[in-house]
């Protein structure tokens, strides 16, 4: 749990309470900041907004603050802070990107609003704004993920999501599940049995449980944990069950 300085507990305290209450969907204007788009196209921007509707960045730049009437929108005045990825792509920040459009979560319209809000003196880079938020995380003005606050005023965000309990979890019960079943590649050479009780059983090459173990299912994703100890993904895409190469189909 975080406390906030008593100096910034009221920062922008009543757009966090018509955020917070945001069943209309309005959209969220962080306005007159420094913007550290990390995006190499775009670079660094005093006096700018970023528009945020649901979860996605929609603009990024100078004088979008003129149609937030027009538009509903809720206005968080950022003045003095700066505005960066809450998600640091490493990599890019290091040079080591080739193509602008392999650029991990900068802050660009189209990609996730992942934001980190930071008073300018706590924010000479991205590495500093992160050092703020690892280790004083009651100077940081905003955590957003996908939209939704996480961190306000340096303190936890009514009703703010949680990490998951860290471990391995429990089985799955997924009785009725339309995804249980038989999953068979198109070579017809992988067979994969996923079932109600959350274990599954490969058959690879007429080779019977060549692999066995555990899954869970989240949402379109699926995670293995292999009896012999490694783990694995797949994922659904709408008929298809994608998973280390194969594309599997229902029988």
């Amino acid at each position: 749990m975080h406390t906030p300085a008593t100096d910034d507990a009221k920062w922008n305290a009543r757009a966090l309470e018509e955020i917070v209450g945001n069943g209309a969907g309005r959209p969220v204007l962080f306005t007159n900041a420094r913007v550290v788009t990390t995006d190499p196209l775009i670079g660094t921007m005093t006096g700018a907004d970023v528009l945020v509707v649901g979860s996605v960045i929609v603009g990024v730049g100078p004088g979008i603050v003129t149609a937030a009437q027009d538009d509903n929108a809720i206005v968080v005045d950022c003045t003095g802070t700066s505005i960066l990825p809450a998600v640091v792509d490493t990599v890019a920040l290091a040079g080591g990107r080739g193509r602008r459009s392999r650029y991990v979560a900068p802050l660009v319209p189209g990609n996730a609003a992942d934001l980190l809000i930071v008073p300018d003196a706590c924010a000479p880079d991205v590495a500093g704004a992160v050092t703020t938020l690892l280790t004083r995380a009651e100077r940081v003005r905003a955590l957003i993920a996908d939209g939704e606050p996480v961190l306000w005023a340096g303190a936890d965000a009514p009703g703010r999501a949680t990490a998951p309990a860290a471990g391995v979890p429990e089985a799955q019960d997924l009785t009725g599940d339309p995804r249980v079943g038989v999953w068979i590649d198109r070579e017809d050479f992988l067979h994969q049995e996923l079932t109600a009780d959350g274990r599954y059983d490969e058959t690879r090459g007429g080779r019977p449980h060549a692999y066995q173990g555990r899954y869970w299912i989240d949402g379109d994703r699926i995670d293995y944990l292999d009896d012999l100890g490694f783990w694995a993904f797949g994922e659904f895409r709408g008929d298809e069950l994608h998973h280390a190469g194969y594309v599997m189909k229902l029988r």
